[in-house]
C-alpha cells in the first residue's frame, strides 16, 4: 500500500500549500485595507509602470491577431446558413466576454507574473527579505502590496487595449477580406453588446489580475534556494496561475450567467 501512502502525502502537501497561500494573501490584503504606506505607494507608480505601460505592445498585438482569426473561423459557418451580416456581433462578444480577459491575463501571467516570481525569488535566496523583517519592514507590505495593487490595476487596462484591438483585428477582416457590409457589422456589434456583457469582461480581468499577483508573489516568498529554486518558481509560477485563469474563467461564467438568466429572464439572444 505504498502508493497510499504516496496520495495521502502528496494530499497533505496539497493542502497545506493552500493553507499558506490564503494566509499569505490574506495578509496582503490585510495591509491594503489599513493602508499600504507612502513607501508601498511610490513603489507602486513603478509597478504600474513595469506592468501596464510596458505590456501593451504585446497585449495589442495579441488581441488583434485573436480577432482576425475568430473572423476567419466564423465567416464561413455564418455565411453557410446566411447570416455573414451577424458577424460583428459574435465577434465583439466573444472578444470582449471571454478571449480579450484570458489571453491578457495569460500573457501577464507569462510576462508579469514570471518577472515578479523571480524578482522575489532572488531577494529571498540573497536574503534581502530577512534583511527587511530585521529593519522591522514587514516584506509583505514593502514588496508584495505595491504589486499586487498594480496588477488589479492594470489588468483590467490592459484588458481594454485587448479588446479594442481584438475587435478592430476582426473588423479588418470580416469587412476588407470576408465583404461583409460596414454598417451590418457594427450595427449587429452594438445590437449584440450590452453593459452587462463589457462589466464581465472587466470583472473577470480584476479577478485574473488578483490571481496572477497573489500567485507570483507567493511562489517568490516561497522558492527554494539557488538559482534553480528561482527558476522552478517561475515555472510553478505561471502553471499555478494559467490553470487557476481557467478555472476562475470557468466558475466566473456559469454565476455571472445564471445572474444575468435570473434578473433578465426574457432578453432576446444576443446573436
Amino acid at each position: 500500500m505504498e502508493w497510499i501512502a504516496v496520495i495521502g502525502g502528496k494530499t497533505r502537501q496539497f493542502i497545506q500549500a493552500v493553507g499558506d497561500f490564503a494566509c499569505f494573501a490574506s495578509t496582503a490584503f490585510g495591509w491594503i485595507i489599513r493602508g499600504p504606506g507612502s513607501r508601498a505607494m511610490r513603489e507602486l507608480l513603478r509597478q504600474m509602470f513595469d506592468m501596464g505601460t510596458m505590456s501593451i505592445p504585446v497585449v495589442m498585438i495579441t488581441g488583434a491577431f485573436i480577432g482576425a482569426v475568430l473572423a476567419i473561423e466564423a465567416y464561413p459557418q455564418f455565411a453557410a446558413i446566411g447570416i455573414a451580416s451577424r458577424l460583428g456581433s459574435v465577434i465583439v462578444v466573444s472578444v470582449v466576454k471571454q478571449t480579450g480577459p484570458i489571453l491578457t491575463a495569460v500573457m501577464l501571467a507569462g510576462r508579469v507574473g514570471g518577472a515578479m516570481t523571480a524578482e522575489l525569488g532572488t531577494m529571498k535566496v540573497t536574503e534581502q527579505i530577512d534583511a527587511l523583517r530585521a529593519m522591522a519592514c514587514d516584506p509583505v507590505r514593502t514588496l508584495v502590496v505595491p504589486r499586487l495593487l498594480a496588477c488589479i490595476i492594470m489588468t483590467p487596462v490592459l484588458t481594454v487595449y485587448s479588446d479594442a484591438l481584438g475587435i478592430w483585428g476582426g473588423w479588418l477582416i470580416a469587412v476588407g477580406v470576408d465583404g461583409v457590409r460596414n454598417y451590418s457589422f457594427w450595427h449587429y456589434a452594438a445590437a449584440g453588446t450590452d453593459m452587462f456583457t463589457v462589466n464581465v469582461g472587466l470583472i473577470k480581468s480584476l479577478i485574473f489580475g488578483i490571481v496572477i499577483a497573489s500567485i507570483a508573489c507567493y511562489k517568490g516568498f516561497t522558492c527554494g534556494n539557488g538559482a534553480r529554486g528561482v527558476g522552478r518558481a517561475c515555472t510553478e509560477s505561471f502553471v499555478a496561475s494559467f490553470i487557476l485563469i481557467l478555472l476562475t474563467n470557468f466558475i466566473m461564467a456559469v454565476m455571472l450567467n445564471n445572474f444575468y438568466n435570473w434578473f433578465w429572464p426574457n432578453q432576446p439572444s444576443l446573436l
